[in-house]
């Protein structure tokens, strides 16, 4: 019996032995711990190596080690041509999916959606890479920045002003990139910009100060929850200096996000920001220190040249090769939950693309349909004048509509888009959607009485105004003062093309107005005097579809605006002021803006009955079941997007005047009713205590609010917290 038990340990010995000898070196053997195969990986890179590793491709071709690099994907992978030229230069552009901007997916206030967009975006990301040589496996996206204020040029790469809604929404594209896999990621989700960069004039050297409370209950917060809950282990570090330290050599990199959340991937640089640290930022003497700060700080992946700094440092001291050795783990453990290091085999992502027969997804009925749904569900209803009833279009009565506008029959991409497959203009959506018993007549403007006599004599006008995504001018360059972009803020919120909207309307007072913008506009005019008011964003490839479908009542609209439209530009504080509490967002905004955080229409009406809880009373670590009935009162299907607010009645510090807590988009049919149950954790209840410094949920009451909207609360409750 020994013997036979002394057989099987050899056997066994023998057998793990031949499994070894199958890998010229442990790293390559996927059985083994993962920091264990680092460690070993580290161990035989050279110096040389280890330095070239720290650019965003950390492959090493000497040990077979093969990297991956990043894509731009914050509303579809950007493979393609201009603006932005993601596909490469003198490339034939790469065509995929293509999505609306990442504002317009904010205001579906869908996390599901955007779940399912996240992973078809990873699908062809990594078709692209594996049939098609092109691109890499880091996707950057989603922007976890908060859109505080709406002059920020980047507004449109934000889901919103709301830090739980758009951390909620950062969630979801997180896990849709990397997947469900227990092993593997399908790709790997790269969050930007940390933290607090929502200024593009003189971003390269201001400093974006607040408090610590802000800090940890405001602007970090999608990050935070893109870590913790999301599971992304990639971020890239803001331009700015936060609280005077700019961001890629701040502590907060390593001491919050690595030790406190468990962020343990990629950091790295925004591009070209290396530079500016000394240029613009003006913080060290000399490029060596600079570089020995930027890894120290937990930097692993710089984004321009930083090469002759780092060889600099080690050789003056200022950095050790363990040092270097300590943030390239963080690269080498994205690039094994990739699979990068291992064989295809086990890994459900490694073959995706490489089916001889394999189809390109990007030309999938499947993708297109989302790409549509995606669409339909960010368009937001502004107005619809019960007294005219201009929406939906009634095919019976209409026999003529005017489409008038800059942005009519045109898709614009932005800088971070890809190129479409195919694109439906606004105008070719509505010629389509009319058919031949409605006459669509167009003018791109007014030049010659054109816009005001094609409107006079249709029974509807439409115009479809807005910004420019990319200013139409070279880099840093917008001549509309209304317009933004990377690297301009706006100067102005009031719509140039106002005085066309008060020429079409006098021409015809049926008018509906399509404002297609990548952030808010001050129409105080057109609020005032238009009928129906209809807002999304630009790029999908099924704008005009979508557009259409809302346009027609073949889609019941149901997006909501993710960020406070103010009336004025003089509602807001200076741009540079950070500390939210100044008036800034629902949250601390004590006037009346022209419409609400949360605020959006549909052709039907709910009802809201009472809030039910299942306990009157939530301590720290609970969840709480909120729930509310919810009743469609209309004669038309519809969504609600049912909203939980929460109040701090009794807080001994200074809390929001309210703060978003939960959501669900619902659909209901005519008539039908609903419980809607939400799910309130106490976690998001708790404020960040200075003192001790921890979150601490403070003891007191809440009260619960619920509605369609930020001001539009139609039940309320009370409840503890203990």
């Amino acid at each position: 019996m020994k013997q036979y038990a002394l057989y099987i340990v050899l056997l066994v010995a023998a057998s793990l032995s031949a499994q070894q000898k199958s890998y010229q070196y442990p790293f390559q053997n996927p059985d083994q711990d993962a920091e264990k195969r680092i460690d070993n990986l580290l161990s035989l890179m050279t110096l040389d190596e280890k330095i070239q590793a720290l650019s965003t491709n950390p492959s090493v071709p000497r040990l077979g080690v093969k990297g991956t690099g990043h894509v731009e994907g914050l509303h579809g992978l950007a493979m393609g041509g201009p603006p932005g030229e993601w596909g490469g230069k003198n490339k034939e552009p790469l065509p995929t999916t293509t999505f609306p901007q990442a504002y317009g997916l904010g205001e579906t206030w869908d996390t599901e959606l955007l779940q399912k967009v996240a992973n078809v975006e990873a699908i062809e990301t990594r078709f692209a890479y594996q049939k098609y040589n092109r691109g890499g496996l880091v996707v950057r996206a989603p922007n976890a920045d908060l859109a505080r204020d709406p002059r920020w040029g980047r507004t449109e790469e934000s889901y919103g002003e709301d830090p739980f809604l758009t951390g909620s929404l950062t969630v979801a594209f997180v896990k849709g990139l990397q997947g469900n896999h227990a092993k593997y990621w399908q790709t790997a989700s790269l969050m930007k910009h940390f933290l607090a960069n929502s200024n593009e004039d003189g971003r390269t050297y201001t400093s974006s100060d607040f408090d610590e409370r802000l800090w940890r209950e405001y602007y970090s917060v999608p990050f935070r929850m893109g870590v913790q809950e999301g599971g992304s282990r990639a971020y890239m570090a803001a331009y700015n200096k936060v609280n005077g330290i700019p961001a890629m050599v701040h502590p907060m990199l390593k001491d919050i996000t690595v030790k406190e959340w468990g962020q343990n991937g990629i950091i790295c640089t925004d591009g070209g920001a290396f530079t500016l640290l000394l240029s613009d930022h003006k913080y060290y003497k000399d490029k060596y220190l600079g570089a020995a700060a930027a890894l120290k700080a937990g930097i692993n992946q710089f984004l321009d040249e930083y090469v002759d700094a780092v060889y600099g440092a080690v050789a003056n001291g200022y950095l050790k090769e363990k040092e270097i050795d300590e943030v390239l783990r963080g690269d080498y453990r994205i690039m094994l939950k990739l699979g990068m290091l291992d064989a295809p085999e086990g890994n459900p992502y490694a073959n995706i693309g490489l089916d001889k027969n394999a189809v390109d997804p990007w030309t999938t009925e499947a993708h297109k349909k989302l790409a549509l749904e995606a669409t339909q569900k960010s368009i937001v209803l502004l107005k619809n004048d019960p007294a005219k009833n201009l929406l939906p279009i009634d095919r019976k009565k209409v026999k003529k509509i005017a489409v008038i506008g800059p942005r009519a029959d045109q898709i614009i991409l932005d800088w971070y888009s890809g190129t479409p497959p195919y694109t439906v203009s606004a105008l070719a959506g509505i010629k389509a959607k009319a058919g031949e018993n409605i006459e669509i007549t167009y003018a791109l403007n007014n030049i010659d009485g054109k816009a005001a006599k094609l409107a006079k004599e249709a029974d509807i006008a439409i115009v479809i105004a807005g910004n420019h995504p990319w200013c139409n001018a070279g880099w840093a360059q917008c001549p509309v003062p209304s317009d933004g972009k990377e690297s301009v803020d706006r100067q102005s919120i009031t719509l140039e093309y106002e005085d066309l909207i008060k020429v079409v309307h006098q021409a015809n007072p049926n008018t509906v107005v399509v404002l297609m913008s990548s952030f808010p506009f001050a129409i105080n005019w057109t609020q005032e005097h238009v009928p129906a008011i209809v807002h999304m964003t630009h790029n999908s490839q099924e704008l005009g579809t979508a557009l259409a479908d809302v346009l027609f009542g073949d889609y019941n609209p149901a997006g909501r605006l993710s960020q406070t439209w103010v009336k004025d530009i003089s509602d807001l504080p200076e741009l540079l002021d950070y500390n939210i509490r100044n008036g800034r967002t629902y949250m601390y905004f004590k006037g009346k803006p022209l419409y609400a955080f949360g605020h959006g229409l549909s052709y039907t009406t709910f009802g809201y009955k009472g809030i039910e809880v299942e306990k009157e009373a939530i301590a720290k670590g609970d969840t709480l079941t909120v729930n509310v009935t919810l009743t469609n009162t209309g004669n038309r299907d519809g969504e609600e997007v049912v909203q939980l607010y929460v109040k701090h009645t009794d807080s001994k510090v200074e809390r929001p005047i309210k703060e978003l807590k939960a959501f669900k988009r619902v659909s209901l049919k005519a008539g039908e009713t609903k419980n809607v149950a939400l799910q309130l954790r106490a976690a998001d209840l708790e404020y960040w205590n200075t003192k001790t410094q921890k979150f601490e949920l403070e003891k007191g009451t809440i009260e619960l609010q619920a509605g369609g909207a930020s001001d539009a609360i139609a039940v309320t409750k009370t409840i503890r917290t203990k």
